[in-house]
């Protein structure tokens, strides 16, 4: 419960901060019971101009819930969004970014807009689709594309399995392999992937320290030293999003991309 506290009252303000000094805006996924704890600090979030997506009540594990009790705390979400802040989530992370077969159909089913939760890109998003077949010697087999749409996650870009030393973790590296890998990562998209995408997953009570904040600095200082790159919220982002349906019924790989309006005419977006 300390290292909450710590990330509410400490990190969070660090990280506004950092990204005011930035000019970024960013999509924060909080779930509701941490903005009834911490209302101040959800309220310097939203006030700062950045967005609140869902993320569960109270960072309840997805895959122990059958399908009511999911679509209870979806539900409930929803109506504590619009309680606590006036409107409802756009968009869910799911807590730990595990999901059951049920998930998808029901942020279809409440009219989400995207999620971000899956990882089967890298560097675009997608419409994901469930396996709703499993065989180990014909193959899986896929349902439909979901309404929703994907901005795609990794363990890669998420700081909490490398830089946080949970109970001697063994996947602790130094702060100087994190950053090798983050830009690694940004320069291959911004040099082969046009029109890309990259979200990285921050938590406050890890990144909010401050060894890892100097490391996410050096990582801003670099990656806004290009041309072309834009920090969105994940919201702002799907709303320029556009199905390239022609590229989805030919063999490209390439399904999707982000229109070119005036809001959106940057090349490289990172949430």
């Amino acid at each position: 419960m300390s290292r909450g506290e710590f990330g509410a009252l400490v990190g969070a303000p660090r990280l506004l901060d950092v990204f005011r000094r930035y000019g970024i805006t960013t999509t924060w996924c909080v779930p509701t019971h941490t903005m009834q704890t911490f209302r101040s600090s959800v309220d310097a979030i939203v006030e700062s101009g950045h967005e609140i997506g869902a993320h569960g009540v109270y960072h309840e594990y997805v895959p122990s819930l059958d399908r009511a009790e999911e679509e209870r705390l979806l539900e409930l979400q929803i109506s504590q969004h619009e309680q606590l802040l006036g409107m409802r989530p756009r968009g869910y992370r799911s807590p730990a970014l595990d999901v059951t077969d049920n998930t998808l159909d029901l942020l279809a089913k409440y009219e989400f807009d995207w999620d971000s939760s899956l990882m089967g890109r890298d560097f675009e998003p997608y419409r994901p689709r469930m396996v709703v077949g499993v065989s180990e010697e014909a193959g899986n087999t896929f349902g439909p594309e979901s309404s929703v749409l994907e901005f795609p996650v990794s363990w890669f870009l998420d700081d909490f399995p490398e830089l946080e030393s949970f109970k001697g973790s063994p996947l602790m590296q130094s702060n100087e392999t994190v950053l090798a890998r983050w830009i690694d990562s940004f320069n291959f998209a911004y040099e082969r992937c046009a029109g890309g995408a990259m979200t990285w997953t921050l938590h406050p009570q890890t990144i909010g320290r401050a060894h890892n904040l100097v490391m996410l600095e050096k990582f801003l200082d670099h990656v806004t030293s290009f041309e072309g790159v834009w920090f969105p919220t994940l919201s702002e982002l799907f709303d320029c999003w556009q199905d390239d349906t022609a590229a989805a019924t030919t063999s490209s790989p390439a399904a999707s991309k982000p229109a070119r309006n005036d809001h959106a005419p940057l090349d490289r977006m990172l949430p």
